[in-house]
């Protein structure tokens, strides 16, 4: 456990060195993201593709930063994100074996985030809609990742409540109900 230790606080260091030259730089590893609750009775309506299955944990959570490994189908990723401004934050997600993500889910997490993603095209625009298991039964979350805070979108009848700047309703919250 001690080396693990070491190691998150290694990320923590090489993360505020990369969220510093980040804001200097650019806003390639920006996120922009709204998110909504869902409305149940209007989703289960809607004709849904294949669903993705996604496992999540994280490996460091603070005020500052929250590091995340997540399991997507049969792909991992190891995704660092700082801290939120409104609907912005700075994101570096990187693709890592799955046998990996795997392993660190099991040895450094407590807890696990299971859910379904749909992918849906609404205008161009891609909704990922998320329908949390086990602990969190019954939540549903849809997200639309933008270019900018200004981008002009519809929003689907079935996005209820705008919670994306309600931090109960980020995933590293989420997870203490696991």
């Amino acid at each position: 456990m001690e080396d693990f230790r070491i190691f998150s606080e290694r990320i923590l260091e090489h993360d505020c060195i990369l969220l510093s030259i980040h804001k200097e730089s650019s806003n390639l590893m920006k996120e922009i993201e709204y998110k909504y609750l869902v409305d149940k009775k209007k989703w289960n309506q809607v004709k849904k593709p294949k669903p993705q299955k996604i496992i999540q944990g994280f490996l460091c959570i603070s005020e500052e930063v929250v590091v995340r490994v997540r399991i997507i189908d049969q792909q991992g990723f190891l995704t660092v994100k700082g801290k939120s401004s409104g609907i912005e934050r700075s994101e570096f997600e990187y693709p890592i074996p799955v046998d990996e993500a795997k392993s660190m889910l099991e040895e450094f997490t407590q807890k696990q985030i299971i859910k379904n993603r749909f992918k849906i095209f609404i205008e161009d625009n891609l909704w990922e809609v998320d329908e949390f298991k086990g602990a969190l039964e019954g939540l549903i979350l849809a997200e639309l990742e933008v270019e900018n805070k200004e981008y002009k979108f519809t929003l689907p009848d079935w996005a209820a409540e705008d919670v994306s700047t309600n931090p109960d309703f980020f995933n590293a919250v989420l997870i203490e109900k696991c």
